[in-house]
């Protein structure tokens, strides 16, 4: 079993199991398959997205716990609903450690802990300790300052005692409390010197950590589920929830930072029996001929759909802007004194260098502690293959190809490694031992860091482009390119999630579409962003650009909510800021620039997205259709149904008004039996009509949707449309709409399409089949999803008395239409 669709709930305290079953009804009538929740098990208190889970047996009591499941699961059943549930096998949440009860017994009982081996410790590496980096300073001078007190107390979590250092609690070992409680630096260093922990400075995390944790955060450990016993324990919960019929399916968060993703998959799959499963990966070098394809080894129904998104958002942009924004971004960078950009391998490699030599200091030197013998200069040797390393990882013996590529590339970049390098390559390509293993773990992580989380926001030619699972290098997909790669995932992986809006994405989806209308007019941005720049400048000129597009892409945003979106993108791009050493003189430049968009840059802002709106409308439009009615399974993220101008988390988790959408979606259907399309304007209802109609014909009439060809469109203006037939339902969708205008709209283009009478699930409008005029099935709307009319059964049965095999054409269930 496997849904015609999906739609992501982030369930958290402020919206809860209980609140998620008050929307099961909306959720049936907007067409929706099955109900995709966030990660439920208990994380730490307070956390929005759940993947710090603290204790991986139970349901978060602050998302509903265990009742709140059973109520959610029977209001999705009675709604007709399929339950698919996000799962975090490779970290937990540390962070308040007496609130994870395995880390908690360790810090207690260190490697004597039942749970010692749950955790990915390096314990020779501490001394028989793990170290955990919370001090402020150094502990000489934290001890010294008497902030660190230990009491001998019993709690019924730490019978020996506590030691405190302000909010941070940890359990003493047994018989080394003192005899009473104190802060005096001498009795503190003679308690702490015999604990299980050490604690140290935090900024030494990325040189003298001994836990693996999830990427650059220290308050995520990673857990060994490779481990039977482990793994067992980790997924008791989850377990139950197949049993007692609570979950249908489940998404895989970072795959990649198991030991062994494909073997974690088949053991997964012998506890749920084999449902429905995707998982979390990143594929490099969609939209692209030659795109990394998904192990097929794996026990997986597919990916979360970034690569689909790659695909999507690149066919809806204009390749003949790419020269003159590149232009813009050189003058930008010689206007404001910048070298000029760096292709884009050179940069991804310099930004994961960074990288390597930093937050992931202290994964490397992991790394070169594995090493069944030393080799000179390995630390550097090491740094060098990871920023070469052309994929998230490999998982050898597959994927070698991608090691040798990296062994390769960083011998070219470094000929003075070359030796080292050669010296690494067996240990590196050889699964059976410990540093290859660690070596895959690690390659992830700095692909992330370096890649999504510093390049991203230092290559500004294009919003739209740096997109997970997108390449900026790669900034349009042709037509026929994006029938290949459509084609390829219907044959491949047709259960594949496809998404345009996650909680990880860096900009909403309407965001995007509204930023790859500056590919059409890019003369006309870069005079507009000459003025806007006239009146506030961060002065660096990408990052000028940059900011400006999040404002007029996302506009009418809130200033919170771009002062917010500014900070983080500066500090990411650590160009002129960052986290660790922020620039309070660029920082103010920045908030101006926010400032101004709502002061003295507001007419001139309005302005432009006055300009840009509407092709960016007809943009969403065509990105919502093609990505619902396309091969895989499509995932709508919460609220996205209108527009989604989201920019990068903590933003795109933001409440839902569920009863506006409601609300919406029955004037729609009341509008409908009139004849009536809703106008393509700020309310977004002409989207939800789209998301709506598509949902319920793809679960309501399945069997249109089974295969996947392009239809054939001819006329002067037929590179203006993307048409393909799924099996009897045939969409439409425009591309390019301001070139389109200025070529006098859609003229004599026309798609073929067989005989019969076809009805648009979207207008209701009925057209001849033959040769089918655009002009005419999208006099509307910019997008049409058409269904061959089958004899209505009632007025047969009325003519001869035969009840006759068919459905209606509106998509809607018999009882919808009734």
């Amino acid at each position: 079993m496997h849904p015609t669709s999906t739609y992501r709930l982030q369930i958290r305290a402020a919206f809860d199991l209980d609140a998620a079953a008050g929307v099961t009804g909306y959720l049936r009538d907007l067409g929706v398959g099955w109900a995709y929740l966030s990660p439920l098990l208990k994380s730490t208190p307070g956390s929005d997205h759940g993947y710090d889970v603290v204790d991986p047996t139970r349901v978060d009591p602050a998302r509903g716990g265990a009742e709140g499941l059973a109520r959610f699961a029977a209001a999705a059943r009675a709604a007709g609903l399929g339950i698919l549930i996000d799962t975090v096998p490779n970290h937990m949440g540390i962070a308040v450690p007496v609130e994870n009860p395995w880390w908690w017994d360790v810090l207690l009982r260190g490697r004597s802990s039942r749970y010692a081996a749950a955790f990915d410790i390096d314990w020779e590496f501490g001394g028989g300790k793990v170290r955990v980096p919370v001090l402020g300073s150094e502990a000489d001078e934290v001890i010294d300052a008497m902030e660190i007190r230990v009491d001998p107390k019993p709690t019924a979590r730490a019978p020996y005692g506590m030691a405190r250092y302000f909010d941070h609690e940890f359990p003493l070992a047994e018989a080394t409390a003192p005899a009473e409680a104190t802060s005096y630096p001498d009795a503190v260093r003679q308690v702490l010197a015999r604990q299980h922990f050490e604690l140290m400075f935090w900024q030494l995390e990325a040189s003298e950590l001994n836990y693996r944790r999830f990427f650059a955060v220290s308050t995520l450990a990673g857990a060994r589920v490779e481990d039977p016993v482990v793994f067992d324990e980790a997924h008791e919960e989850v377990a139950r929830w197949f049993r007692d019929g609570l979950a249908d399916g489940l998404r895989i968060d970072h795959p990649d930072g198991l030991v062994d993703p494909g073997g974690y998959l088949e053991r997964l799959g012998a506890l749920t029996g084999r449902r429905y499963t995707l998982v979390e990966k990143i594929l490099e070098h969609s939209a692209t001929p030659h795109p990394e394809l998904l192990p097929a080894s794996w026990d997986t129904d597919g990916t979360t759909g970034y690569d689909a998104m790659a695909e999507i958002d690149r066919v809806l942009i204009d390749p003949d802007g790419e020269g003159a924004l590149d232009a813009l971004d050189e003058r930008l960078r010689s206007a404001t004194g910048l070298p000029p950009a760096q292709p884009w391998p050179d940069l991804i490699h310099d930004t994961k260098r960074m990288i390597a030599d930093t937050i992931q200091r202290s994964e490397i030197a992991r790394l070169v502690r594995c090493l069944p013998e030393q080799v000179p200069d390995a630390d550097d040797a090491l740094a060098e293959i990871l920023a070469c390393f052309p994929v998230y990882r490999s998982y050898l013996p597959a994927g070698r190809e991608a090691l040798d590529e990296a062994l390769a590339e960083a011998s070219v970049r470094r000929p003075d490694l070359a030796e080292t390098i050669g010296a690494l390559s067996p240990f590196l390509a050889d699964p059976t031992l410990e540093v290859a293993r660690r070596f895959q773990q690690t390659t992830g992580p700095v692909m992330a860091k370096g890649v999504e989380d510093t390049a991203f926001y230092r290559a500004t030619r294009l919003g739209t482009l740096t997109e997970v699972g997108g390449d900026p290098s790669v900034f349009s997909l042709t037509v026929e390119g994006f029938h290949e790669a459509v084609a390829r995932r219907q044959a491949q992986r047709p259960r594949s999630m496809t998404s345009l809006s996650t909680h990880d994405t860096k900009r909403g989806e309407d965001v995007r579409a509204r930023l790859s209308v500056l590919a059409e007019i890019p003369h006309r941005w870069a005079a507009v962003l000459e003025e806007l720049r006239a009146l506030a400048s961060t002065g660096h000129g990408p990052f000028d650009s940059l900011l400006w597009q999040a404002i007029i892409g996302s506009w009418p945003a809130t200033p919170e909510r771009l002062h917010a979106y500014a900070e983080k993108a500066a500090r990411e791009a650590a160009e002129v800021t960052t986290w660790w050493n922020p620039d309070a003189d660029f920082e103010r430049r920045m908030h101006a620039v926010v400032d101004a968009a709502y002061g003295p840059a507001r007419e001139l802002v309005e302005a432009f997205v006055d300009e840009v709106a509407q092709p960016g409308w007809s943009n969403s439009l065509s990105a919502k259709l093609v990505q619902l009615a396309g091969p895989g399974v499509p995932d709508v993220y919460q609220g996205s149904e209108l527009w989604e101008t989201s920019l990068v988390d903590p933003d795109n988790r933001r409440a839902v008004d569920f009863a506006q959408r409601a609300a919406m979606l029955a004037d729609l259907d009341r509008a409908a039996t009139e004849g009536n399309v809703p106008a393509i304007d700020a309310s977004g209802a002409a989207k939800l009509l789209v998301t709506s109609r598509v949902l319920r014909m793809r679960r309501d009439r399945p069997e249109l949707f089974t295969r996947y060809l392009p239809v054939e469109l001819l006329g002067s203006v037929s590179g203006h449309a993307i048409a393909f037939d799924r099996g009897g339902a045939i969409a439409i969708a425009t591309r390019l709409p301001v070139g389109l205008a200025a070529r006098g709209g859609w003229g004599d283009t026309r798609m073929l399409i067989p005989g019969g009478t076809w009805t648009d699930a979207l207008t209701g409008r009925a057209y001849p089949g033959g040769e089918l005029p655009l002009a005419e099935v999208l006099s509307a709307l910019p997008v049409a999803l058409l269904t061959r009319q089958t004899p209505d059964p009632r007025r047969d049965t009325e003519r001869d008395g035969v009840s006759h095999a068919g459905s209606g054409v509106s998509g809607l269930s018999e009882a919808e239409e009734a």
